[in-house]
């Protein structure tokens, strides 16, 4: 058995986002397939503990749906006005990172998303101490800001009819996440990019880097100590 979150946006409460821990069978084992199963798992076993849920989507490489597989962040991609620059969301994030040795690395932003995230440079610069993208600095608090504020514009630049699809779902999940080991989730992203267009709040939310967080910033903390509580319960 194993754990891992499901996000559910939650337009109108303070928080946006509710993430509830599922418990569920896990198939070991690194193909899609297997994965699929496991996805198939978690998914169920979340419809059947909140019967309010109608449409949950994988969003990461593994998902069934040509959706989900698109929304990953090394797929969605976005293109900058001032510099007309066409990078994913995985590059952006990477490339980014400023740490006490090096960085921001903004060779990055025209690698592929694998080659971004893998990196040496990511690896041996020691501690990360900030995000500087375009020279907009991000604090490492409220922990996954800077990471949502990216995914969130990307989004905001799909199609229409992307953006319909999208709110469609009722929650959001990443196989690939596992909140033992990572912070940043695309699912809760866009989960909170959902509660944020029901209640017509994106603008406002993208407008600057001060308007986003003072627009998503109990969202953020709320999901930070959630994260800390999914942990707890896994290690149990």
């Amino acid at each position: 058995m194993a754990f891992r979150p499901v996000f559910i946006p939650t337009p109108g409460a303070v928080t946006l986002v509710e993430t509830k821990s599922i418990d569920f069978k896990w198939f070991p084992g690194m193909s899609v397939a297997q994965k699929q199963r496991s996805v198939d798992s978690l998914q169920q076993a979340a419809l059947e503990s909140m019967p309010s849920l109608s449409r949950i989507l994988e969003v990461s490489s593994k998902s069934k749906d040509e959706l989900g597989v698109a929304l990953s962040a090394f797929n969605l991609s976005f293109t900058t006005l001032k510099h007309n620059l066409t990078m994913s969301v995985e590059c952006a994030f990477q490339g980014s990172k400023v740490f006490e040795n090096g960085g921001p690395f903004k060779d990055l932003f025209r690698r592929t998303s694998r080659e971004a995230k893998l990196d040496e440079r990511i690896k041996s610069s020691g501690r990360l101490t900030k995000f500087s993208f375009f020279n907009m600095d991000w604090e490492l608090e409220p922990r996954t800001a800077f990471y949502d504020w990216l995914y969130i514009n990307a989004l905001m630049k799909q199609p229409s009819s992307i953006i319909d699809e999208i709110t469609s779902y009722s929650a959001f999940t990443d196989i690939e996440f596992n909140p033992e080991k990572s912070m940043n989730c695309q699912a809760y992203s866009i989960a909170l990019f959902v509660s944020l267009h029901e209640q017509g709040l994106l603008d406002k939310a993208i407008a600057s880097k001060e308007s986003f967080l003072s627009t998503v910033k109990s969202s953020l903390i709320s999901n930070s100590s959630q994260n800390e509580a999914i942990q707890g319960d896994m290690l149990k």
